[in-house]
């Protein structure tokens, strides 16, 4: 008998439990991912709809005071942010 599938994966659209996925039809939030951390999953929706990260390899000094700007404005001191959290997925996915 075949395991039966998260409802919530068929909602949010994704193929499996911490993928995230572009949402380009969303009218807010422009990535969305459902995280599972032991038995618990939770669908989150992260990231401003049209604008990129800095990237992973900077180029351009504007590049770099964005990324700067960006953890500035989001608590990135925090090491370890939960998997639960939008700012996890946004840093690992956008930034």
């Amino acid at each position: 008998m075949p395991a039966k599938r998260d409802p919530k994966l068929a909602r949010a659209g994704v193929s499996a439990y911490n993928k995230p996925k572009r949402t380009p039809n969303h009218k807010i939030k422009s990535h969305v991912v459902v995280a599972k951390s032991g038995g618990q999953t939770k669908t989150i929706r992260f990231g401003q709809q049209g604008v990129s990260g800095a990237g992973k390899i900077q180029t351009s000094a504007k590049q770099k005071a964005r990324k700067k700007s960006y953890y500035a404005r989001h608590n990135a001191q925090d090491s370890k942010p939960s998997k639960m959290s939008a700012r996890y997925w946004s840093h690992k996915t956008k930034w």
